[in-house]
């Protein structure tokens, strides 16, 4: 019988990131998450693309005047739709303007009438032009998130791409798939429970009774892993560098342990364990973002990932064309 949702079916090889879910593992090209902490997002593209990621600021100051006159007319989008909106409708470009359109337009949206500075790094001129509190944050976020294997953006960016659609198609249908709830959506939930259990008198027994409800924990659980979400971790350690957050980190963390207990008792032969998206939250909500933007701040990040895959798709040079079993009436 064929895996309802193609697990543990192989489309693809990659040179790519390996995600090894048992061990709680995260390789990209050769480097552990872990190593790569400290690196910029040219950096990390320079890695991913194996080759420079040049002309950024340039491409930040060619978009950003097609992007500003689209502002009015895309009021009525959410963030991820809007990152889409402004994509789809510059004239041409390259991988950097692609790259430099998701940051310019995430910015832009909260702020119309910033300016680009090409003198300064990608990140540190997103996180100015959009008015936030800081740039490392941000950094470690998006060099954390910047690839994950075969997930369901990444599958449909390489699909677009084996039809020979072009680049920025691709990209434009990984957003589009990273809009479904199911693949971009949880980091905001996270934390409307952290809110629901600051004022709660016994939290372990609200994880507790949600689990008997059927209700999912936020932040918790993945289809990969079967440990703690590497991530997580790499999450959490930029949460303890930014300023004022010391105290929501450590609500959240005793949070952590309470609803990991829990969903140990009520799940005892099913590992389900801190993902990504927990420690997302608190970093992005400290950063000054707002929920309904989180998902598209993730896809800035991201792109590096997808257009990566759309290099390798594209030298591989074949049509992804799988088969479906029927399963229905014969005549």
């Amino acid at each position: 019988m064929v895996s309802s949702g193609l697990e543990g079916v192989v489309v693809a090889d990659s040179h790519i990131s390996y995600v090894d879910g048992q061990a709680g593992r995260l390789i990209l090209r050769g480097h552990s998450l872990e190593q790569l902490e400290p690196w910029t997002f040219e950096e990390m593209g320079a890695m991913l693309w194996q080759r420079p990621l040049t002309g950024l600021g340039e491409a930040r100051l060619r978009v950003a005047p097609w992007i500003r006159e689209l502002v009015p007319l895309a009021t009525h989008l959410s963030p991820i739709e809007w990152l889409r909106f402004a994509l789809d409708r510059l004239p041409s470009g390259t991988s950097i303007d692609w790259v430099a359109a998701l940051g310019v337009a995430l910015a832009l949206r909260r702020n119309p009438q910033a300016q680009p500075d090409p003198g300064l790094g990608h990140v540190e001129d997103v996180a100015r032009m959009a008015g936030l509190t800081g740039s490392d944050g941000l950094r470690r976020y998006w060099v954390c998130v910047a690839e994950h294997g075969m997930n369901a953006s990444t599958f449909t960016a390489r699909v677009v791409a084996s039809t020979r659609a072009g680049e920025r198609a691709a990209v434009s249908a990984a957003l589009g798939a990273l809009q479904g709830p199911l693949h971009g959506g949880a980091p905001g939930p996270v934390l409307d429970m952290l809110e629901v259990l600051e004022s709660h008198p016994d939290p372990a027994a609200w994880f507790a009774q949600q689990l008997r409800d059927g209700q999912r924990l936020m932040g918790f659980g993945h289809r990969i892993y079967r440990v703690r979400d590497p991530r997580a971790e790499v999450l959490r350690r930029a949460c303890q560098s930014l300023p004022g957050l010391q105290q929501k980190l450590a609500f959240a963390e005793h949070m952590e342990t309470l609803a990991t207990q829990a969903l140990s008792a009520h799940k005892p032969g099913r590992v389900l364990q801190t993902n990504v998206e927990y420690y997302t939250a608190l970093l992005l909500d400290a950063l000054g973002l707002e929920r309904s933007e989180f998902t598209a701040v993730f896809a800035c990040g991201r792109v590096l990932g997808w257009l990566a895959h759309i290099f390798e798709q594209e030298a591989e040079g074949r049509l992804i064309r799988p088969e479906v079993r029927y399963v229905g009436p014969m005549d």
